[in-house]
């Protein structure tokens, strides 16, 4: 006897990822020899490499997970539904380093291999996670001629209205990161963008094999075998990063907010939204020097420094959780969103620039990149995102929002 096993929903092996959010599969009998009965028990379990992820089961879209589940299953061909997610607190270490198994009575009858892939802290990653990050990022850069200068475009200009001081910056920053993360998974499918927990020492982010040390004049300084190495926008090779007076990445950088603070600074959207904004998002920035002008520093120039992306991965980690404390996924409910009318593209119900296209007016004169990256089995927040298409990222409100992504320490809500 043989089984099938579909991971989100799909036949695509680019689908067999997973995070803490629960993943609709499928499995069915494909060779039904030696079956003697209309349905067959099969039992669904994982197997982890050491060290790797860990994933759970249940036969519905709630309740509780199990480490295994039984699922009679037919043997004329018909599908059956089940549902998959990583363990909280196992997330995989390398591309498929945990198995689903189906077995019968004993005897393995399938398999697929799956990974648990969520977002994890840059300071803890390991040496292999790190160099496959930065090996994507420097090809979809690729010395200045690939597909990461949309996003530099996207970040400029007339287009950071339509991402700052106003209520959009979180889900704008929020759909800005997932496309580039799509782009990079088509590149290395096992890659996420890693956050800089920037209330807390991260030494290990800030050497040459990974994001780079400072050198004189702020030129950041990449080992030889680091790709970044080779990093150019604007036509311009390398990057300034200049920490300011004080600012040793041994320590917490000062003068910026602590994790609880920020996460206790108010129950509504609104009054979180312009008190993160400024400090911890502006402060973390301008750790920075601004004169001279460090990259990072300015918001024009702050994505030709890909620490750019970490910083914010950790403000979408950091809504994450002010989401998961306050239950604030659903945009119908009046404190998950600042409700006060703005100006285009930052209004609940408004289609997001660059994904929609639209130009002119009061949109800035160009749309680079083209509609939002799609992912294998995942179909939030679509092609043209509206800003409310943001806030239920894992699917907690309905299952079709899920983005498919996590983060290593923000538990399913």
């Amino acid at each position: 006897m043989n089984v099938e096993l579909q991971i989100n929903d799909s036949p695509d092996p680019n689908a067999r990822y997973v995070s803490w959010a629960p993943a609709l599969c499928r499995i069915r009998v494909t060779n039904p020899s030696g079956a003697s009965t209309p349905t067959v028990n099969v039992q669904i379990s994982g197997k982890s490499a050491t060290g790797g992820g860990e994933v759970v089961f249940r036969g519905a879209a709630t309740g509780q997970f199990s480490s295994a589940l039984t699922v009679p299953v037919p043997v004329n061909g018909a599908s059956v539904q089940f549902f998959v997610a990583g363990k909280f607190g196992r997330p995989s270490v390398n591309d498929r380093d945990v198995t689903i198994e189906a077995s019968v009575g004993g005897s393995l009858v399938g398999s697929v291999p799956v990974m648990v892939r969520v977002r994890k802290n840059a300071n803890t990653l390991t040496p292999n996670e790190r160099d496959r990050f930065v090996s994507a990022l420097a090809r979809l850069n690729n010395q200045g001629t690939g597909r990461f200068s949309d996003f530099r475009d996207m970040h400029e200009g007339l287009g950071l209205a339509q991402a700052h001081n106003a209520p959009g910056f979180l889900p704008w920053h929020r759909a800005y990161l997932l496309d580039l993360e799509r782009e990079l998974q088509a590149l290395d499918p096992s890659v996420t963008i890693p956050y800089w927990r920037f209330n807390q020492a991260a030494p290990n982010i800030f050497r040459p094999e990974f994001l780079g040390a400072t050198g004189s004049g702020g030129n950041v300084q990449f080992s030889a075998a680091n790709p970044l190495l080779f990093w150019k926008t604007d036509g311009v090779l390398g990057i300034i990063r200049r920490p300011i007076p004080g600012f040793n990445f041994n320590a917490a950088p000062p003068g910026l907010r602590a994790e609880a603070q920020t996460l206790d600074l108010g129950d509504r959207y609104q009054e979180f939204r312009e008190r993160m904004e400024d400090n911890p998002h502006d402060r973390a920035h301008t750790r920075f020097t601004f004169i001279p002008p460090s990259m990072i520093s300015d918001p024009e120039t702050a994505p030709k420094d890909p620490l750019f992306f970490l910083l914010h991965c950790n403000v979408d980690r950091l809504w994450a959780k002010w989401q998961r404390q306050e239950r604030l996924f659903n945009p119908a409910l009046a404190a998950s969103y600042d409700r006060r009318p703005s100006r285009p593209g930052h209004n609940l119900s408004d289609t997001m620039w660059p994904w929609n296209g639209v130009t002119g007016g009061t949109r800035p004169p160009t749309a680079p990149g083209g509609p939002m990256a799609t992912s294998p089995g995942v179909s939030g927040p679509g092609l043209q995102p509206r800003v409310q298409d943001l806030l239920d990222y894992q699917g907690v409100v309905s299952a079709t929002s899920r983005m498919g992504y996590d983060y290593d320490d923000v538990p399913l809500a």
